[in-house]
């Protein structure tokens, strides 16, 4: 791999990854067409890395305010001081950020009759030699992006509740997460781990949305729920480096997660004045159309068994 490819697929992860358009499933795609073959998934993780470096940043103020809520709450645990009805926003949201991360361990589950666990699926789907699941994954990123915007707008500006003094307000969804809530998206962030395609950010705030959630908090929340996700899969594949770094090399693997990091910075900016201007649909019309088109190709590489823009045999 040349500096220029890992800078380029430093650009799709960065901008893919917070955009409701997966990550995984564009990087896939881009390697299908270019025919970049690599060894492992380190390089992936690496980009990953550099996605997660932007979403601290622009998150560093909720991080470190999470960082000594948590020491708080460990002091009330000892003491015998901690009740769970007299929880604050933040020590509530510690709460369901691990009730919501609870689901990622049915990645480490053996599959029965296979000596692979449910996390090597996700790897074996996004290097096999075709992409037909990574365009019926972008199809099912449109539907639940869809249902998610319908839901937002019965909770939303199409529905009204009156407000203490009798007047009839907007209601725009709850502002805090409940248990169920956590595990349900939770459970969405497992399936998008798995196939590449799937969007990660957009699956997990539409279940948000489709559960009351207001958009902002429900956006907040997927992507912080992220950060120790990716963290573990970047710390779970450093066994990788040996043998995957060295044949991918040092300066590429460099170029990628700078790029990542400073393009990611900007797709998350860019997601927050999305959503806050209501224009998700835009991502429901993109997943769409790329989801038909990568389908398509999928279907027409596998009559034809070669890779329409390599020429090589699948």
């Amino acid at each position: 791999m040349t500096i220029f490819d890992a800078i380029i697929q430093g650009i799709i992860q960065g901008a893919t990854e917070f955009l409701p358009v997966s990550s995984s499933g564009h990087l896939s795609i881009s390697q299908h067409m270019f025919g970049i073959q690599l060894p492992g998934i380190l390089f992936d993780v690496m980009l990953h890395l550099g996605t997660l470096i932007a979403v601290v940043f622009v998150y560093r103020k909720l991080v470190w305010r999470l960082i000594k809520e948590f020491f708080s709450l460990l002091g009330d645990l000892f003491r015998g001081r901690f009740r769970w009805s007299e929880m604050n926003g933040d020590r509530r949201l510690i709460f369901m950020l691990f009730i919501g991360l609870l689901p990622l361990f049915l990645l480490f589950f053996p599959i029965p009759g296979t000596d692979m666990k449910v996390k090597d699926v996700s790897e074996t789907l996004a290097s096999d030699s075709g992409i037909l699941v990574e365009g019926l994954s972008l199809l099912a990123t449109a539907l639940l992006l869809t249902l998610g915007i319908l839901a937002n707008k019965s909770t939303g500006s199409f529905r009204h509740a009156a407000n203490r003094h009798g007047q009839r307000a907007p209601k725009e969804g709850r502002t805090s997460l409940t248990v169920p809530d956590s595990i349900v998206i939770g459970l969405t962030q497992c399936l998008a781990a798995v196939f590449p395609g799937l969007s990660r950010s957009g699956s997990t705030m539409s279940v948000g949305l489709m559960r009351g959630v207001n958009q902002q908090t429900a956006l907040d929340y997927s992507f912080v729920l992220g950060i120790p996700s990716i963290a573990a899969a970047a710390l779970v594949s450093l066994k990788d480096v040996g043998s995957a770094g060295e044949a991918i090399g040092m300066a590429p693997l460099l170029a990628g997660v700078v790029t990542a990091a400073i393009v990611g910075f900007l797709a998350i900016k860019l997601l927050k004045w999305i959503v806050t201007t209501n224009k998700l649909w835009i991502f429901v019309v993109y997943t769409l159309l790329a989801g038909l088109a990568v389908t398509g190709i999928a279907i027409y590489e596998h009559m034809a068994g070669v890779n329409l823009f390599t020429g090589m045999p699948l």
